[in-house]
């Protein structure tokens, strides 16, 4: 089954996860210095992932710093906007990552390597989508 443009959006996302992280790492170093008081005042028992920091700070929310607030603001932007770029890639390479890419097995960058490898057969407005986020 042939799939949409809209149906290789998170595969992709998450096929390239490994290249955004270092970006991640240094948008959590960032909330975790500007948010230090709170982690420690009120969030000190709570076991970081799934959300669950960030619902502490919510159940905090009166009692955040600006600073802290600013940080968490900040990092959603960021991410948001990790998202959309890689949201542009998927659609624009969709029909390359169907002709080409369809077997290979979502997750540690397998997606992109597989464009890669494939590069002198993908479109033009693939490689430039790559190409503007960065990602080459």
């Amino acid at each position: 089954m042939m799939k949409t443009a809209k149906h290789w959006v998170w595969p992709f996302v998450i096929s390239i996860y490994p290249y955004a992280a270092t970006a991640d790492d240094t948008l959590l170093d960032t909330v975790k210095k500007a948010c230090k008081k709170e982690i420690d005042s009120y969030c000190q028992q709570v076991q970081p992932g799934e959300g669950r920091m960030l619902a502490c700070f919510y159940a905090h929310k009166e009692k955040i710093s600006g600073r802290c607030e600013y940080a968490l603001y900040d990092a959603s932007a960021q991410l948001q906007r990790q998202v959309a770029a890689l949201s542009y890639v998927a659609n624009e390479c969709a029909d390359d990552l169907d002709s080409h890419c369809s077997s290979v097995a979502v997750g540690q960058g397998r997606l992109l390597q597989c464009l890669e490898k494939n590069d002198g057969s993908v479109s033009k407005r693939c490689k430039v989508a790559i190409e503007d986020v960065g990602l080459r």
